[in-house]
Order: C-alpha cells, then structure tokens, then sequence
C-alpha cells in the first residue's frame, strides 16, 4: 500500500469517527494525510503556528461536541507539555497523530534527543501512547485510538515511527 492509501485511508477511519478538523503543523510524514483533508468536503485542516495551538484547538472542539486529530511531528511533541497539563486537568480527549524523527534509521543527530524524549513526555502528561511501526498495525490502532479518545475520553498520541514511515535523508 502507497502513503497515498494509506493516507486516505487513515482519513476515512478518522472520517467515520466523526473527526472533521484535523489541526496541524506541516511535516513530510503527514503532508498527504492534509491534502486529502483538503480534497475533502465537510473537513478542516487548520495551519497552526506552533504544535500547543492544536491542543487547544482540540479542546476548544470538544466543549462544542466537535472532533479533531491534532497532527505534529516528534520535534513538536517538546512544545505541548503545558497545556497537555490543561487537558489533563479539564479531562480534554485529546487524540494526537505524531510523525517520528529521532528513531529508527535517523541520519541527522539533532533529531535523537527529541524523539527519545517523545514517549516519556507524552507518558508523564498522562496521554496513552500507540506505536505503529508497519502497515498492518495502522488501522488496528487508529481504530483503537479513537475509542480511547472519544467513546472512554482519554487523550492518545497515534505516534507514526521512521519503522512505518521511512526515515528521511540527511
């Protein structure tokens, strides 16, 4: 399966889901996932400046009952940990899709010290953390992610590894 399909097809789980705002700071990893958001009707990419603006987007649509994914990459996972104590304390669902750096097959050094860090961080905060390390794994755990999230109201990172994605050249 192409990115292209699994893209879409990743989009039409979170679709199905009731998911229609999918906040975001641009990364390779999940540039075709948005620009099927933007192909789509009824949808929403909103461009942030920085990763904590989509935490806050994502909780600002669940107090209007609304659904979103919040996709960053690792590097922007260091960004989020204040106001991942604001979901944690006002019991947000959160569910974050996160493009890895730093980890398998990683060329560029300064890449490693964030991506070590991203799991412990998300932990800490109290944010479930599901790996997806090949196709197969993909749709199980957005599946999974999702009922977390919106049927029990926990807050997950759908953490997309270099595993799955590929590692980027340096």
């Amino acid at each position: 399966m192409t990115e292209t399909n699994w893209s879409k097809q990743l989009l039409e789980t979170f679709v199905d889901a009731g998911v229609t705002l999918f906040p975001y700071v641009p990364d390779a990893g999940n540039k075709r996932l948005i620009e099927h958001v933007n192909e789509k009707n009824g949808i929403t990419s909103v461009l942030l400046t920085t990763e904590e603006e989509g935490i806050a987007v994502a909780a600002g649509a669940d107090l209007v009952g609304g659904k979103a994914v919040v996709c960053m990459q690792s590097s922007g996972v260091g960004n989020i940990p204040n106001f991942l104590s604001f979901v944690k304390g006002g019991r947000f669902p959160v569910l974050m899709m996160v493009t890895m750096r730093g980890d398998y097959g990683e060329e560029n050094p300064w890449q490693y010290p964030m991506g070590q860090a991203v799991e412990p961080i998300l932990t800490a905060m109290g944010v479930q953390v599901m790996k997806v390390d090949s196709l197969e794994e993909l749709m199980p755990a957005a599946r999974a992610a999702l009922s977390a999230v919106f049927v029990a109201g926990t807050s997950v990172a759908l953490v997309l590894t270099q595993r799955f994605l590929g590692a980027k050249k340096f």
